[in-house]
């Protein structure tokens, strides 16, 4: 039986808040926890956060990133994928996920919230993260509400609905 693959969403390092970036550490640890594997666009912020949490936690960690050198991910990502396609690869991520979770968050979250949306692949917004996370809580991304942007104010109750919503 294949692992499932829970995608971690978010601020950047340039614009990640310290709340972000701890809320994040703990999604990932918790995956770890529970044994999934956690995907991220392998870069800094939220992505690395969690990638650290993950880690720390004895998880997986897969990194897709938009650049063609896999140099630039962050240090905690035990498998990257270098795409060299830039923003593009927001898709690749999503396609990638049993589910996702989103902390903070701005334009580049954003897209793969819509590539999860449009696949119908679960998605929970960490509430008091700031971002798209806020903005989208409990809310449909467009009028086919195709898929609810569920929401959770603890990292343990955000990867507990995630997993639950997993379908087999």
């Amino acid at each position: 039986m294949r692992r499932k693959q829970v995608l971690v969403v978010g601020s950047g390092k340039d614009h990640c808040t310290e709340v972000a970036y701890d809320t994040a550490y703990q999604v990932g640890l918790e995956l770890a926890k529970c044994g999934v594997t956690l995907i991220t666009g392998g870069l800094g912020g939220v992505m690395e956060a969690a990638s650290h949490g993950s880690k720390e936690g004895g998880g997986l960690v897969i990194g897709i990133i938009p650049q063609d050198d896999k140099r630039m991910a962050n240090d905690y990502c035990d498998a990257v994928i270098a795409t060299g396609i830039g923003f593009a690869r927001d898709f690749v991520t999503a396609y990638s996920a049993d589910a996702v979770i989103v902390v903070g968050g701005g334009v580049g979250s954003l897209i793969e919230l819509s590539a999860a949306y449009q696949n119908e692949i679960p998605i929970v917004a960490l509430s008091g993260t700031g971002g798209i996370a806020d903005q989208f809580a409990g809310q449909y991304l467009d009028d086919r509400k195709v898929e609810r942007v569920l929401h959770e104010d603890s990292a343990q109750a955000a990867v507990k609905r995630a997993l639950s919503l997993i379908k087999e």
